[in-house]
């Protein structure tokens, strides 16, 4: 029995949002990792942002799994790649802005792909999700420039601040904007 067009489609979309849906979970253990390593070194402010970013990728994973269970799919469960644990502080920002970057171009090719099979809802999750990934790497990119540029003395005003961020945690791009917990 051949499939009909639009399921051949809709089968399309499901794939991107779960190759999506990898990422994140990929990212989600990327994050955690670097949040508890550098809270570990006493970079508390930066594992606080660390942390604040993963809790992001964990509302984006949940996002691609509801979609695709709308579309009848089964949502992955596993990452897309393993996490790099034991990075060094000059490796970390800079490993995240690539993972960032790799992100966004995919989510871009991702948002054609759905447009392609005529779904503009899954299309909009991934234009909103691609501007909370733009915020990451804008972030990661700053850190890494300025560990770059003034190295230990950055360093030095990051060490021995707090790490906690508190009981109702919103994640990174709520909190930058004011907004309230999806």
């Amino acid at each position: 029995m051949t499939r009909s067009a639009r399921e051949e489609r809709k089968s399309r979309v499901i794939e991107v949002l779960n190759k999506a849906r990898a990422m994140e979970l990929h990212a989600i253990g990327q994050y955690m990792n670097q949040h508890y390593s550098l809270d570990d070194m006493d970079f508390g402010e930066l594992a606080a942002q660390m942390k604040l970013i993963a809790i992001d990728e964990m509302r984006h994973a949940e996002m691609f799994a509801e979609r695709i269970k709308e579309l009848g799919g089964d949502p992955t469960t596993l990452a897309a790649n393993s996490v790099e644990s034991g990075q060094d502080m000059d490796v970390i920002f800079a490993f995240d802005t690539e993972l960032e970057d790799e992100g966004i171009a995919s989510y871009n090719e991702f948002l054609t792909e759905c447009h392609d099979c005529g779904d503009s809802i899954s299309a909009k999750l991934f234009d909103d999700i691609i501007d909370d990934e733009q915020a990451h790497f804008n972030y990661f990119d700053n850190v890494n420039g300025h560990i770059k540029k003034l190295g230990a003395a950055y360093l030095a005003q990051k060490a021995g601040t707090p790490s906690a961020t508190g009981l109702n945690t919103q994640g990174f791009v709520a909190r930058k904007s004011g907004g309230a917990p999806a």
